[in-house]
C-alpha cells in the first residue's frame, strides 16, 4: 500500500496531471495536459457506482465496494505510469460517513499506486468553486454555487477566485432516493416528503446565506448538470434553470409515476433512478433562496482538484495561505516556531535517507507542525499539546484532505509528553511509523530551543537507523546548556517507552 506521504517537486514537474473523485453516486475522473501553467482537457471517464447505495448503518457493503474497485481498475489502466502527485484521489460523502471506509481505501490504493484523500464537506465546497471561477468568468459578480452530489450538497458564495461561505449539507440525490423513492415510485406525496425534508435541511444555512446576497446563482454536477440538459434539449428557457422549468420537470415526472418511465428529452437513462430526488433537493434550494434563474457550470470538483494540484506547485498553495492564517489567528510566537521549524528541518535532512522520509510531504507536515505546535497556548499552557491537536483536528483547514490535517494534529499532541499519546484516526502502518519519526525530529528541535533563545542555533549531527537516533553536538555545547542535558536524558525515557532509543554526546 502506498503512503499518504507524497514524492513532490515545488517546480511543477508534470506535462499530464489527473483528478478522481470517489463520489457517492459516480466515480469520475479527468485527465489534462499542462502547458505553460493552463490545463487542457484530454480525457474524462465516470460511471455510476452508486457507493451511498451500499451504505448500511455507515457500513460500506461489499457490492458497493466492490462496484467501485472494478471502476478504479478501469481507471488504474489510464493513468498507469504517471508519477507519485500528478494525481490526486478525493472521496467525499459517502467515504466520509463509512466506518469502514479504510478497508475501501486500502484496496483502492492497491489498484491505483496513488493516495486516496478524505476530504471534509467544506473542503470540497471550497474546490467546487475553485472549478466553478477557473471555468466561469462573472467579473465583478457576486455568486452563489450549488453542487448537488449523491450524499451531500455544497453552497458557496464568492466573488472571483475567493470563496468566503461555504456549507455542505448531509442531503443526495442517492441518500434522498433510498429515503423517499425506494422502489422508484414517484408520487406527489413522496415527492413533496423529499422536498420538505430538504428545506429543514436549509433552515441551518438559509439566514447567513439571504444576508450575505449574491448576483447570479450557478449550479454544478449531475443533478443539476441533468435539468440544465433537459431544458435546453425541450426549449424550455435560453437563459437558463427557473422556477417554471422545474415545475415542468416535476410535472413530467408525477406523469411517469416511475423512475423507470420518465421521459424526458435531455436525460440520460442512467440519471433515471436518482433523479426525482436530486429534483427535489433543487426545488427546495430554489424555494429557500428565492432563486429565478441558475446558471450551470462545466467545471466543479474534479476541475478544482486539477487547478489544487497546480497550485501545490506554485506560490499559491491553499495548505501555506491556511497555516498563515492559524499563525496569526492564535497569536503564536513565530519567532520561537520558526527556530523550531529551522532545526527540525535540518535534522530531517540528516536522517531522512536513513529513515525513509525522503518526500517533500513529509518535510511539508514537520515544518506545518513546527511552525503550529504552540497553536494550544491561545487556550492554557496546561496541557497545550492536547488543545493544540483538538485545534488542529476540528478546524475548517482549507486546501488539508483529513488524512494531512489528523496527521499534522498527531505530530502536534506527541511533541512533548507522553510519545503515546494518540488521536482517534488510523493510519496505515507505514504512515504510522513515518509520523512516529518525524514526531521525533519535532521533539528534538523543541526541546533544542527549550530556553527560547532567539539567534542560539544548535549545531549538531545526527544519525539514524531503524529505532535508533544518535545526536552528536559541538564538544563542549552541552556542558553549558544543563537544561538541555535534563532534557534530552527525559526525552530518551519517553521514547523507550515506545521502544525508540536516543543517544548523545
Amino acid at each position: 500500500m502506498q503512503s499518504l506521504f507524497l514524492q513532490q517537486s515545488h517546480d511543477f514537474p508534470f506535462e499530464k496531471i489527473a483528478a478522481i473523485d470517489l463520489g457517492s453516486n459516480s466515480f469520475h475522473m479527468v485527465i489534462a495536459q499542462v502547458s505553460h501553467g493552463q490545463l487542457r482537457i484530454t480525457g474524462e471517464f465516470g460511471e455510476k457506482v452508486q457507493l451511498a447505495a451500499g451504505l448500511n448503518d455507515h457500513i460500506l457493503d461489499d457490492e458497493s465496494q466492490q462496484r467501485g474497485l472494478d471502476c478504479l481498475s478501469q481507471f488504474a489502466q489510464v493513468i498507469e505510469g504517471m508519477p507519485p502527485g500528478s494525481v490526486r484521489v478525493v472521496g467525499t460523502n459517502a467515504l466520509r460517513v463509512a466506518k469502514n471506509r479504510y478497508d475501501f481505501i486500502g484496496k483502492a490504493m492497491d489498484i491505483m499506486s496513488h493516495p486516496v484523500e478524505i476530504i471534509a464537506g467544506r473542503e470540497e465546497a471550497r474546490l467546487i468553486y475553485v472549478g466553478v471561477s477557473k471555468t466561469m468568468d462573472h467579473g465583478d459578480l457576486k455568486r452563489l454555487v450549488v453542487d448537488i452530489g449523491g450524499g451531500s450538497t455544497e453552497f458557496i458564495i464568492g466573488h472571483q477566485l475567493e470563496p468566503f461561505l461555504t456549507e455542505s449539507l448531509h442531503m443526495g440525490c442517492v441518500s434522498f432516493r433510498q429515503r423517499f423513492f425506494p422502489d422508484g415510485t414517484i408520487t406527489k406525496s413522496n415527492f413533496q416528503k423529499a422536498v420538505t425534508a430538504a428545506r429543514l435541511e436549509l433552515l441551518s444555512i438559509q439566514d447567513d446565506y439571504l444576508e450575505e446576497k449574491w448576483d447570479v446563482a450557478i449550479g454544478s454536477s449531475g443533478t443539476i448538470k441533468a435539468v440544465f440538459n433537459i431544458v435546453k434539449e425541450n426549449n424550455w428557457s435560453k437563459k437558463g434553470i427557473t422556477p417554471k422549468c422545474l415545475k415542468q420537470i416535476q410535472k413530467a415526472l408525477f406523469s411517469a409515476g416511475h423512475a423507470d418511465k420518465i421521459d424526458l428529452p435531455g436525460l440520460k437513462p442512467e440519471r433515471k433512478p436518482t433523479f426525482a430526488a436530486g429534483m427535489a433537493i433543487l426545488m427546495a434550494v430554489f424555494e429557500c433562496f428565492d432563486i429565478k434563474l441558475m446558471d450551470f457550470s462545466p467545471g466543479a470538483l474534479r476541475e478544482g482538484v486539477l487547478y489544487d494540484i497546480m497550485g501545490r506547485y506554485a506560490e499559491s498553495d491553499i495548505r501555506e495561505r491556511t497555516v498563515n492564517y492559524m499563525l496569526s489567528q492564535y497569536h503564536i510566537d513565530t519567532e520561537q516556531a520558526k527556530l523550531v521549524t529551522h532545526t527540525a528541518l535540518s535534522a530531517l535532512a540528516q536522517v531522512k535517507e536513513d529513515w525513509g522520509l525522503n518526500s517533500i510531504s513529509s518535510e511539508d507536515l514537520l515544518r506545518w507542525a513546527g511552525l503550529l505546535h504552540e497553536v494550544g497556548l491561545g487556550i492554557s499552557h496546561s496541557r497545550y499539546h492536547k488543545h493544540g491537536a483538538y485545534i488542529i483536528s476540528e478546524s475548517d483547514m482549507p486546501g488539508f484532505s483529513q488524512q494531512e490535517q489528523q496527521a499534522l494534529a498527531n505530530l502536534i499532541l506527541r511533541h512533548r509528553r507522553k510519545f503515546t499519546q494518540s488521536l482517534n484516526f488510523k493510519f496505515t502502518k507505514s504512515d504510522q511509523q513515518d509520523l512516529d519519526r518525524l514526531s521525533i525530529l519535532l521533539r528534538l528541535a523543541i526541546l533544542l530551543h527549550h530556553d527560547r533563545k532567539e539567534g542560539d542555533m544548535p549545531i549538531f549531527t545526527l544519525k539514524a537507523d531503524d529505532k535508533h537516533l544518535h545526536a552528536d553536538f559541538l564538544p563542549g555545547w552541552l556542558d553549558g546548556r544543563p537544561l538541555t542535558l535534563a532534557n534530552l536524558q527525559s526525552e530518551a525515557d519517553y521514547l523507550s517507552a515506545v521502544n525508540y532509543t536516543l543517544t548523545f554526546s
